[in-house]
C-alpha cells in the first residue's frame, strides 16, 4: 500500500498480486445475478405469452352443437348372419348301370323331363347279343326236359307193369331234376340279360329339370364300382333351400321355423324369404373352425333363383314390434361436462328447451342400429342426442363423441 498525495491509501502491485481471490469472487458475484436476472425475464416473458393465449380463447366463441335422431316406434331384430348355397330341395344323379358307348343324347340342359323318359341311349347291341344266347340255351334245356320228362311216365308204366326194372324209374326221376334246375337257371340268365338290355336305354327317374349334363354323344362310359354321373335332375326348381354354415358360437340361437332373410348378386336390391327348416347335428371342421349346416326352405315360384346362387342370409333369432327405440350411439353418448350416470343404470340424453337432460331407461333387446326402451321417460318424436360438437367461429374444431 502507498499514501496519494490526497492521503487516500492506493494498492501496489505486489499487494494486487498477494489478495486476487478477493478480486475473482466479486466477478463471479457480478455473473451470477446476471444468470439469474435473465432467468427471470425469460419465465415472465413465458407467464405473459400463455395468459394472452388463454385470455385469447376465452375471447373467441364457442358453440356446441348435438346431434340428435328422433325416438320412435318400430321393429327391434336380432339375427345370425351367415353365407350360403342355393341348391334344389331333391336332386337326383342319373347313372347308368351297364357300360358301352353312348348312342345318342336325348336330354340337355333346362330339359322338362317326366318319369320314365329317355335321356341316353348305350349302344345295345352287345346285351341283345347276350339276351339272344341265354334265349337259346333256355329253349334247347326246356326242350330236353319236355322229353324226360314224357320217358319218366313211360318208364313210371312199364315199372308199375314189372316191364323195366324200378331202379330204372328212378334214376330217371333224377334226371327230370337236374333238367328242372338248368331251365331254372337259363331262365335267371335271360331274366339278367333282358334286364342289362333295358339298361341301355337311360331314364329319367322322377318328373324335374335337367340341371346338369355330364356325357357326350360316342363317349364310352364304364360302369365300376363307382356310378359315373350322366344327368343332375332338380325334382322342382320351384321350392328351393339355402345351405348355410353357421358357426357354433350363434348355433344355439337358431331354432326351426325361424324367419330368414337372404340376398343373392344377381338380385342385390331384392330380399328373399324363408323359413328354417333344418339344423343338422353333423359338424363341419375347417381349419380349426366348426360349423354347422342350417337349411332354410324357400318358394321360388317365379324361377328367380338359381342352383348354385351364393346367399347372404340373416336368420331372424328374436324379434320385437311395435316398440320404442332409440339409436345404438344414444346409449353410449355422455356430453362433455363428464356428467355420470348412475351406477348400473342404462340412461340417454334428450334435447329438451335446447338443453341435454338425462333420462334413466331400462333396455331390452338390441340390433345392429336399434336398442328397444322398455321403460322411461322417453316418449316418441323426442329428439335423442348421439353426438355432439363443439364450433369456433362456424368451424369445427373437436369433434365430442362419447363412447
Amino acid at each position: 500500500m502507498r499514501i496519494s498525495s490526497d492521503g487516500s491509501q492506493v494498492p501496489t502491485r505486489e499487494t494486487a498480486l498477494k489478495f486476487p481471490a478477493s478480486t475473482s469472487g466479486i466477478r463471479r458475484t457480478k455473473l451470477g445475478l446476471r444468470k439469474y436476472w435473465l432467468t427471470g425475464t425469460m419465465i415472465a416473458a413465458l407467464v405473459l405469452v400463455g395468459i394472452g393465449a388463454l385470455a385469447w380463447s376465452f375471447s373467441e366463441k364457442h358453440t356446441i352443437q348435438y346431434v340428435t335422431a328422433p325416438v320412435a316406434r318400430g321393429t327391434v331384430a336380432r339375427t345370425v348372419t351367415a353365407t350360403g348355397t342355393v341348391n334344389p330341395v331333391l336332386t337326383i344323379i342319373v347313372g347308368t348301370y351297364v357300360s358301352g358307348v353312348i348312342q345318342g343324347i336325348y336330354c340337355d340342359y333346362n330339359t322338362h323331363v317326366r318319369t320314365g323318359q329317355v335321356c341316353a341311349k348305350i349302344d345295345p347291341r352287345p346285351y341283345q347279343a347276350t339276351l339272344d344266347q341265354y334265349s337259346g340255351q333256355l329253349l334247347r334245356d326246356q326242350a330236353i326236359l319236355d322229353k324226360d320228362r314224357v320217358d319218366l311216365l313211360r318208364y313210371q308204366q312199364l315199372a308199375g307193369n314189372n316191364a323195366i326194372a324200378r331202379q330204372q324209374a328212378e334214376d330217371q326221376v333224377y334226371v327230370v331234376k337236374q333238367d328242372e334246375a338248368t331251365v331254372k337257371l337259363d331262365q335267371a340268365l335271360v331274366d339278367g340279360a333282358k334286364l342289362n338290355l333295358n339298361y341301355t336305354d337311360i331314364v329319367s327317374p322322377v318328373n324335374g329339370t335337367v340341371v346338369s349334363r355330364n356325357v357326350t354323344g360316342g363317349q364310352t362310359v364304364a360302369a365300376s364300382f363307382q356310378t359315373p354321373t350322366l344327368f343332375l335332375i332338380a325334382t322342382d326348381l320351384t321350392k328351393m333351400e339355402v345351405d348355410m354354415n353357421v358357426s357354433e358360437s350363434d348355433i344355439g340361437g337358431i331354432k326351426l321355423n325361424n324367419k330368414a332373410l337372404f340376398t343373392v348378386d344377381a338380385f342385390p336390391k331384392h330380399t328373399f324369404e324363408g323359413t328354417v327348416s333344418q339344423i343338422r347335428q353333423s359338424p363341419q371342421t375347417v381349419q380349426n373352425v366348426v360349423t354347422y349346416d342350417v337349411v332354410v326352405s324357400v318358394d321360388n315360384s317365379d324361377l328367380a333363383l338359381m342352383p348354385g346362387m351364393t346367399a347372404a342370409s340373416r336368420v331372424m333369432i328374436d324379434q320385437r314390434n311395435d316398440v320404442i327405440r332409440v339409436p345404438n350411439q344414444a346409449l353410449r353418448y355422455k356430453p362433455s361436462n363428464n356428467a355420470r350416470a348412475e351406477s348400473g343404470q342404462s340412461q340417454v340424453w334428450i334435447l329438451r328447451n335446447e338443453q341435454p337432460v338425462s333420462v334413466p331407461v331400462v333396455v331390452g333387446l338390441e340390433d345392429d342400429s336399434f336398442t328397444e326402451i322398455v321403460s322411461g321417460d322417453v316418449k316418441p318424436d323426442e329428439q335423442v342426442i348421439t353426438a355432439e360438437q363443439v364450433t369456433t367461429g362456424g368451424k369445427t374444431v373437436i369433434p365430442r363423441l362419447r363412447f
